[in-house]
């Protein structure tokens, strides 16, 4: 059993959090469950046995273990950066009223989820309520929203983030039930641009490279109220923040949400590239890389490493202590 710890407001000192960093690789690459996305060409040909697994604190300390420096296509955790941007942008009432934050049960791409609410794309973090999003960015074109992805998401990262393009051009060859989401959510009036135009827009932001660090600076971004621990730039406001980490407990690894919520207590994002961004508020921000992915779409080592950093590191949300200090103001026996 790991040892656990139970904190309020710090990490452990720095080498306690680079051992456990070590310990938490060491634990989860054991393991060769699950397969790589083999529906999309490009991520069938990634090696299975990248891992590494990073931790970013916010006073800008940076941890890593493994393949922490190797790129790869961020995926579906761009749904949480962009919603940021959008709330930013847009404000917390409106977002929520056109988007929603509630968990289908079904899905990422589910099309039922869409029909049973009567075109409601219910929350940001499956590909309706993620393609949906994306139209309310601000712009006066696609390339307009497109370059605001792409600085929005580098400021979160702290550095330049460049776009897949093998990558990007293997999901447009196959992203034909985007496209027909796009389609259903234009019907409803959820969506009021070309909606082909919106499902490449999404389809350029799923194909950013990132790496697990740089995954770790973005959820440490979020965990300290909106700045870059590296850069010290404010990228969103703390309100935001608070908005998306509420949307990610509640929906960040889709149908598994409320197991991943249960085993490991921390706001997490995952895709199908592997990548997996946790947050502990206030504290740090995780990101993992393994291709290896479980039935959800979700990565298993990753999964397994965030745990293990999760209760060692005494980062769950819902984890606390008995008060040991005498409680003043307090019922008398």
């Amino acid at each position: 059993m790991v040892e656990q710890h139970t904190c309020t407001g710090v990490l452990p000192g720095w080498e306690q959090v680079d051992r456990l960093v070590a310990d938490a690789y060491e634990y989860a690459r054991g393991s060769a469950d699950g397969a790589v996305a083999d529906y999309i060409p490009a991520l069938a040909q990634v090696d299975p046995e990248l891992f590494g697994v990073a931790v970013a604190e916010v006073d800008g300390g940076l941890h890593g273990v493994g393949d922490v420096g190797v790129e790869f296509s961020i995926q579906s955790i761009s749904k949480a950066f962009v919603y940021a941007l959008v709330c930013q942008a847009l404000g917390h009432d409106a977002v929520a009223e056109r988007i929603g934050v509630n968990n289908t049960g079904l899905a990422f791409d589910s099309v039922i989820a869409i029909e049973l609410n009567d075109g409601h794309p219910m929350n940001p973090m499956v590909n309706a309520g993620a393609i949906a999003t994306t139209a309310l960015l601000p712009g006066g074109s696609a390339g307009e929203q497109w370059e605001a992805i792409r600085a929005g998401l580098s400021a979160f990262a702290g550095r330049p983030l460049e776009l897949d393009s093998a990558v990007y051009r293997s999901e447009a060859a196959t992203n034909q039930r985007n496209r027909a989401i796009a389609r259903l959510l234009e019907s409803y009036g959820r969506i009021e641009a070309d909606p082909l135009e919106v499902v490449d827009v999404y389809t350029r932001q799923c194909a950013l490279r990132v790496t697990a660090t740089d995954l770790a600076v973005m959820g440490s971004t979020l965990a300290d109220g909106g700045v870059n621990p590296i850069s010290g730039k404010r990228v969103v406001s703390a309100t935001v923040c608070r908005d998306t980490l509420a949307v990610l407990a509640a929906n960040g690894l889709y149908q598994r949400s409320g197991e991943w919520l249960f085993d490991i207590g921390l706001p997490g994002k995952s895709g199908v590239a592997g990548g997996i961004v946790a947050v502990s508020p206030g504290k740090a921000g995780i990101g993992t890389f393994s291709p290896r992915l479980d039935p959800a779409g979700n990565s298993v080592r990753g999964k397994l490493a965030t745990a293990h950093l999760s209760r060692a590191l005494g980062l769950n949300i819902f984890a606390s202590d008995a008060v040991t200090e005498p409680r003043s103001g307090g019922r008398a026996p």
